[in-house]
């Protein structure tokens, strides 16, 4: 294993150190120029919000392009990736097989989608992931001793599974801002089949007669979610809306995610029309601010081992200097690792309206099938990434949106 560090100095700053048997340690940089050009080309091509940001990374974005996003992944690697580096970890594999690469980035390169990096200058198009397995680390202050993603047995005590699919927002139609994620209830058969998967193999919350019954409820309010969690669960995945915080204001933990909340509901946000976003204050602080014999977050939403937030930036928390968004806070009140995704995720619908692609192609569908896969498997870091390299090889092979970095590239797996 190879930990990477990452910080900001007017310049970027790297160091790197081998553990578990393998000798090797390392450090490069890269002139603040040159980052700073990177990181504007990055953002050209990733999804933003609202129809427009969404339709140029559709249109013009590297990302939906081959020859642009391959263009655009070995400028990434010349500016911010040591070639050393990619020499040291071809050596380790060559002997012990795919290390597993912790890395800590800094705020300025939170979003950098390190699994496409080009990282050789040849036409062979390797890629970062077809040599490690990649894993986010949180920032130190929010990490403690403990289990690592990669040991076996999850949570022993719980067969517990919480589904949180595509909640209704009060006061939000379906098709607007807040709406649907996934679409009709009851539309998609891989969504079906997932849920009824969960349903065969043990106890999922909330109870539902149907899998069609797991979409779009209105009763998943906050406080449902802290009844369900101190129930005990060995997983939660949560698929809707996430609400991120401008960085240029520093408060990452103003970050919301939306459940069926309505506008009485204890909480520290302000609500939006009739509807009161769940932040990531709430989930740190409970309601301590808020009462005199107030319960902090921790006791009152304890996070499962395993948590999934597949939303629009919902571990966006890295781009901030205080890293206290939903993925951290989740980290804090107990899980061992939260997927999440790094920028705006376009949606299945955005793909068919964007994209021209058939109804019957669902893009989000299968990340969200691959993440609930990736959650039930023993090393859910390795079992994410080896999807993720299936659809890069798709990409490589033929350039089809529907397989492009767009959608995938955006999801990383967050560990203390």
């Amino acid at each position: 294993m190879v930990q990477v560090r990452l910080a900001d100095a007017g310049d970027l700053h790297m160091t790197w150190t081998w553990t578990r048997g393998v000798q090797g340690f390392g450090t490069g940089y890269a002139p603040r120029p040159d980052v700073d050009e990177a990181v504007r080309a990055l953002a050209a091509g990733l999804p933003g919000g609202g129809t427009e940001g969404m339709r140029r990374a559709f249109g013009s974005g590297a990302l939906a392009v081959h020859e642009k996003e391959r263009g655009l992944s070995r400028m990434l690697a010349e500016v911010l990736w040591p070639p050393g580096l990619t020499d040291q970890i071809r050596r380790v594999s060559a002997h012990l097989g795919r290390p597993l690469m912790r890395l800590q980035p800094s705020p300025r390169v939170a979003q950098v989608p390190w699994e496409l990096l080009a990282v050789d200058g040849d036409d062979s198009d390797v890629r970062l992931i077809d040599l490690v397995d990649i894993v986010t680390t949180a920032p130190a202050s929010l990490r403690r001793a403990g289990t690592t993603p990669t040991e076996r047995d999850p949570h022993p005590d719980s067969d517990t599974v919480i589904l949180v699919l595509d909640p209704r927002v009060p006061g939000f139609r379906a098709d607007s801002p807040l709406g649907s994620v996934l679409g009709q209830p009851g539309s998609d058969p891989a969504l079906l089949s997932l849920v009824r998967r969960r349903l065969d193999a043990g106890v999922v919350v909330p109870s539902t007669a149907t899998p069609a019954e797991a979409f779009r409820r209105t009763d998943l309010d906050r406080d449902w979610l802290g009844e369900a969690l101190r129930g005990g669960a060995r997983r939660l995945m949560y698929v809707g809306h996430v609400s991120g915080a401008p960085v240029e204001g520093g408060q990452s933990e103003d970050v919301t995610l939306h459940l069926c909340c309505g506008p009485k509901t204890t909480g520290m946000t302000e609500p939006v029309r009739i509807h009161r976003p769940l932040s990531a204050k709430d989930l740190l602080l409970g309601t301590l601010p808020l009462h005199a014999d107030g319960v902090p977050g921790a006791q009152l939403w304890p996070a499962p081992p395993r948590v999934a937030l597949i939303a629009c930036e919902s571990g966006g928390d890295l781009r901030f200097a205080e890293s206290f968004g939903l993925a951290t806070a989740m980290i804090h009140n107990g899980a061992q690792l939260v997927t999440a995704t790094r920028w705006v995720l376009p949606t299945s619908f955005a793909f068919h309206r964007l994209a021209g692609l058939p109804e019957s192609v669902r893009p989000l569908t299968e990340a969200v099938v691959a993440v609930d896969a990736a959650h039930e498997d023993p090393d859910p870091v390795r079992r994410l990434g080896a999807w993720q390299r299936q659809q890069l090889d798709r990409w490589r092979a033929d350039g089809r949106i529907e397989h492009s970095p767009l959608l995938w590239a955006a999801l990383t797996c967050i560990v203390r």
